[in-house]
């Protein structure tokens, strides 16, 4: 098992699905972050996904049409390059969701995606020289297919919670949605209802 380090320990042992979570740039003040109170890792994610779903503040670009399908084409291209094999995933107005198994070191599969999907988005934005996603990211091994299936719930029932959509297939920019390409409510949705996760 690999153990690397930022400001959390990352480890990724061989063969299993990791569940990743990172956000927009400046999305997150660092004010905010970590919480006030001492929480476990896992309460810490659950904070930290409320306060991305639930706040109008900070940048979200992931709410523009071609940034989202830009994030969309870079996750289906880890696929066919054979980076992994992608199961549930979300792309919400400033966070993206991952449930992927890697096919090679997760750090350079996300060194890659993250990479590739902000070169496309910065080009669509007309922005040059500027940071797109935030370094760090959260990620979770998943133990056992129990858990796998929990782990895809929450992330295809996120823009539920976040308010975007009545029904997770509603939803474009996520598995749960990703063969209704005519589905109308979209991450635009979120500029005008914002709501906490519950």
């Amino acid at each position: 098992m690999r153990d690397l380090r930022r400001r959390l320990p990352h480890q990724y042992p061989a063969g299993k699905w990791l569940f990743v979570t990172w956000h927009l740039h400046g999305s997150l003040p660092h004010a905010k972050y970590p919480p006030p109170h001492k929480l476990s890792s896992g309460a810490a994610f659950v904070w930290l996904d409320r306060y991305l779903d639930s706040t109008p503040t900070g940048p979200r670009y992931l709410a523009q049409e071609q940034v989202a399908r830009a994030v969309v084409a870079s996750l289906r291209r880890g696929v066919r390059l054979g980076h992994y094999e992608l199961g549930a995933y979300a792309i919400l107005a400033n966070h993206v969701h991952v449930l992927l198994l890697p096919k090679i070191s997760p750090s350079r599969l996300l060194q890659s995606l993250k990479g590739s999907s902000a070169r496309q988005a910065n080009l669509i934005l007309g922005r040059t020289g500027e940071t797109f996603w935030q370094a760090e990211f959260y990620d979770h091994w998943v133990r056992d297919e129990s858990e796998w299936q929990r782990i895809a719930a929450y992330i295809e029932e996120n823009p539920v919670k976040a308010g975007l959509v009545q029904r997770a297939p509603d939803y474009r920019w996520s598995s749960a949605g990703a063969g209704s390409e005519s589905a109308e409510t979209s991450l635009g949705a979120a500029d005008t209802s914002v709501c906490a996760t519950a």
